[in-house]
Parts: C-alpha cells; structure tokens; sequence
C-alpha cells in the first residue's frame, strides 16, 4: 500500500456536532485524508448520537471500541450566561466531563494524546493587568464556566505528570458563521438580520458595549488546535497554548460594524439582562509562544468574520419554517 494511503491515527473529537468540532473535523479531513476521524453525531457520523461525556461508562465504551490514538476534547457548556444559569450543569459537563475523559484513556488508550480546549476565561482577575495576558498568569476565574473550566485545565495538566500525553489549549474569544446567538456578534447579526426582515421592531437590544475583548475568526482557531495535534510529539509535558489575536476591540465597535452593513436604520438600546455582574472590562492575548514554537499566526480578519456572519443571519432568517 503507498505511504500516503496507509491509515493514519484515528482521531476522536468530543463536542464534534458543535461550532468548532465540524469545522475541526472537517480540517483535519482536508489536511490529513489519512487520518481516520471519529465526531460522534458530528459532520462525520451524521446518523450518530453525540457522545455523552457525563456518563463515564459510555465515555469507556467509545475508547474502547474505537481505541483512538489522539482525543480532542470539545465538548463543553461554553456560554458564560449559560452557566451561571445552571452551575451544577457547567461543573458536571466541564470538569466531570473531562475527568471521565482522563480516567477513560488512562484505563483503555494510555498512550493516546488528549488535547484539552480550555479557554482564556480561566485567567479571569489576572486579564485585568496592564499589558497582553500570557499562559504564565495566574488562573482566577471570575464565573462558573470559567471556575469549571480551569478545574479541568488542572485536571489535564496533573495527568499529563503521571504519564498522560496532553496539550492544553487557551482560546481567546472567536467568532463566525454557524455560532449560537448567545455569544455577541452573532447576537447582533441575529437581531439586524430579523430588523431587516421585519420581523422586529428597529431596535437593537446589548449589553455592554465599552468592554474590550480579543477576538479571532474560527477557522484561525482551528489552524491553531491542527498545529497542536501535529506537534504533539514534540510539546513539552501538558504544555498549555494561548490563542489570540494580540489586539483588543471594544465591543460597540463591533455593533458599530456591523451596523454600518445593516440595510435599515437601527436603533440602539442597552438591555440590562444581558449585563454580566462579573466582567473583565480589558482581555489582550498573548500567543507568542504558539508563533514562535508552531508559526501558526491568524489570517482572517475580524471585518471579514462579522460580514459573515450577518450574511449567515440574513440566510437563516430568510428560511421558511420546518413544518412536521
């Protein structure tokens, strides 16, 4: 068989119907057609039922089966809002999730690799210093997904000191087509899109707008995490990357974009249900050390994403709906 037919490692991405996990699943098929990708209810199974990592015993029963040779974990309760609506759901997904995860490949794949996406959240009160936050701050997690999240990051890193091969990556905040209207621009594209269909009234409701935040595209993300899982024979022991941008963008000027490409004159008007109690007014990442040791670096720009998305919006909106 010629070498570049052999079947490569088998990959399983946890979280793979979600935002990142199709998009990831379908990278790795493009750039490594060898590979055998395994996202349970994701673009690569479609008929399949999404892998339940809160139930450990199905989480052993996949690792088994399948006995992957690299795990990419997804899976989470990603909105801030989310969870602090229901904190138990975020601890049992993002924490409980993770160690069953853990404790499942150190049993049945001892030796696979287990990517973690973390998130730059779990550096909370530290993101509040003067200059770019990199992954030698401190974790201070100011809200329950953070808090949970961080209790995993931990996790992974403590088992990558008793033999697990491990990698954790830090996303800083990202955006595109297909994200949920609970995270902002897609949030703001919704509701243009839905003004502009006149489905609303010519009103834009936000929160806060003078916060700054670092934002990339996701498929930058996922150029990212493709980087990491191709090093991941020569990253250091749970070696942990940030992935950013560099600059920072107060979030009214992304509603300010935004509206500049809206077809219909909108108003403004702050909801204070969507003002968190707990905000960073400031977030700037670091991810020099993911240059300088992967030479990954973002191509997309942030204009470029947020016209996408509302395209994405105006789309989804114009769509009749499912009857039956």
């Amino acid at each position: 068989m010629p070498e570049n037919k052999r079947p490569g490692p088998r990959v399983l991405l946890t979280g793979g119907k979600g935002f990142v996990g199709g998009r990831l699943t379908h990278k790795l098929g493009q750039t490594h057609p060898n590979w055998i990708i395994d996202a349970p209810g994701g673009p690569s199974d479609p008929g399949g039922r999404a892998l339940d990592v809160t139930d450990s015993h199905a989480v052993d029963a996949w690792l088994d089966t399948h006995q992957p040779n690299i795990i990419v974990h997804l899976a989470a309760l990603s909105a801030v809002t989310a969870s602090v609506r229901d904190p138990r759901l975020a601890w049992r997904v993002n924490l409980d999730g993770v160690l069953n995860v853990v404790l499942g490949m150190q049993r049945t794949v001892p030796d696979a690799h287990l990517l973690f996406i973390s998130s730059a959240e779990v550096y909370g009160a530290s993101l509040n210093g003067a200059g770019a936050t990199d992954e030698s701050a401190l974790l201070q997690p100011v809200n329950p997904y953070a808090a949970s999240k961080a209790a995993a990051d931990l996790l992974v890193r403590q088992a990558a000191w008793t033999g697990l091969s491990t990698t954790v990556a830090r996303p800083f905040n990202h955006t595109g087509p297909g994200q949920t209207e609970a995270f902002v621009a897609p949030s703001f594209a919704g509701q243009i899109a839905r003004i502009e269909a006149g489905q609303a009234p010519p009103v834009i409701m936000v929160g806060s707008l003078d916060d700054e935040r670092d934002f990339l595209d996701v498929d930058d993300v996922v150029s990212a995490y493709v980087a990491m899982i191709e090093a991941r024979a020569t990253c250091g022991r749970g070696d942990v990357f940030n992935v950013a941008s560099g600059r920072s963008i107060r979030i009214g000027d992304i509603l300010e974009h935004l509206l500049s490409l809206a077809k219909v004159s909108i108003d403004v008007e702050v909801d204070p249900s969507r003002l968190r109690a707990a905000s960073i007014p400031r977030v700037l990442g670091d991810a020099g050390k993911l240059r300088n040791e992967l030479g990954w670096k973002p191509v997309t720009a942030l204009q470029q994403s947020l016209a996408a998305i509302l395209e994405e919006r105006r789309r989804a909106v114009a769509m009749p709906p499912t009857v039956g």
